[in-house]
């Protein structure tokens, strides 16, 4: 049971990169739950698992929390971003969910739809298999009776192909719920296929099964929400022709049709700058973990002399990255390079 904290005087380490906060977001419909297939389907090495618990509301008048727990459940690190949602009953409300986790080296952002029933967060980090992360929301009532229903939490990843584990139920006034698992989805067309290479072009994405889920374009969130059978979104920044597809709790589904970006890109992201590493030097055989410290890490990769480091996990100022081997003892540059550039090296020495 997660204990009762008052949500004042808490720090929250949130990097908002796709989402806003406050933004205006279309309840999704229900989860299509369907019992799990008999045949369990081909395991997926990249696999994340969604869980749910907590002080649930039980009097009319109620502020209370719960906390929604992913697990990277795989075999292989999960990477991308992970998508999460939380759907309440009538009666229920959430004023936003707080995530707070050490290293800082991932990005997370969450919007509340304006009835504060329907809670959407995208995490974007590398995490190895057995690692959980956890965020609390904070949940109200605020009626003439104790609420009844359930509350409904889904997860998704583009790069997780095996559809169980990612719908959690809780009926209030019950208990949990059996697993269940959402149809696969389908999308069937876009409403429009060109805008600006700024972003900023409102997409309609209309299918099946659609609902929980996250529309990528190019592989980048784009900010908006789904229903069972439309997703409408805002699209992010991007040049060329970029694939669309959709993300949810029953697997991924791609557009017929790319969304194609015309005119100039939006600018690079400043250069990443690289000041400290918490470990300087490390055996030859590698795998070493260490913190990359510095300003324009987001989605960055970490090389070591060149070499490209493993478990790499950057937020907005902090990288966690294991070195690779080495040919020979002696020192080598450790840099990071994103989309704005790569960063000027800093020492890193390699031990017999």
């Amino acid at each position: 049971m997660i204990t009762r904290l008052a949500k004042a005087g808490l720090a929250a380490a949130l990097s908002v990169t796709v989402l806003s906060t406050g933004a205006a977001v279309a309840t999704a419909a229900p989860v299509i739950a369907t019992p799990a297939p008999a045949t369990a389907p081909a395991p997926s090495a990249q696999h994340v698992t969604v869980s749910q618990a907590g002080n649930y509301p039980v009097f009319a008048h109620d502020s209370t929390n719960m906390g929604v727990t992913w697990t990277s459940a795989g075999t292989a690190d999960l990477t991308g971003p992970t998508h999460l949602t939380v759907d309440l009953p009538p009666g229920v409300t959430t004023s936003g969910a707080l995530f707070y986790n050490t290293p800082y080296d991932y990005t997370f952002a969450e919007t509340v739809s304006p009835d504060g029933r329907h809670l959407e967060a995208v995490f974007t980090a590398t995490r190895t298999p057995g690692s959980s992360n956890f965020m609390k929301v904070y949940l109200a009532t605020n009626g003439t009776a104790p609420a009844t229903g359930p509350i409904t939490v889904t997860v998704g990843n583009p790069n997780d192909t095996d559809p169980t584990g990612h719908v959690s139920t809780y009926l209030l006034g019950t208990g949990p719920q059996p697993p269940t698992v959402q149809g696969a989805p389908a999308v069937a067309a876009l409403g429009t296929t060109t805008g600006p290479g700024a972003g900023g072009t409102a997409l309609t994405v209309s299918g099946t099964d659609l609902a929980h889920g996250m529309v990528l374009v190019g592989g980048v969130p784009a900010a908006g929400s789904c229903t069972d059978t439309a997703c409408t979104v805002t699209t992010p920044g991007g040049s060329g022709s970029a694939p669309v597809s959709v993300v949810t709790p029953g697997g991924t589904a791609t557009a017929p049709a790319a969304f194609d970006y015309t005119g100039a890109p939006p600018p690079a992201p400043a250069a990443p700058v690289v000041s400290a590493l918490t470990a300087a030097g490390g055996p030859v055989a590698g795998g070493t973990r260490v913190y990359v410290q510095g300003s324009n890490l987001t989605y960055g990769t970490v090389a070591f002399g060149g070499v490209p480091a493993a478990h790499v996990s950057c937020g907005p100022s902090f990288c966690t990255a294991y070195a690779p081997a080495a040919a020979q003892p002696g020192p080598v540059g450790v840099t990071v390079t994103t989309a704005g550039g790569t960063s000027a090296p800093v020492t890193y020495t390699y031990t017999a």
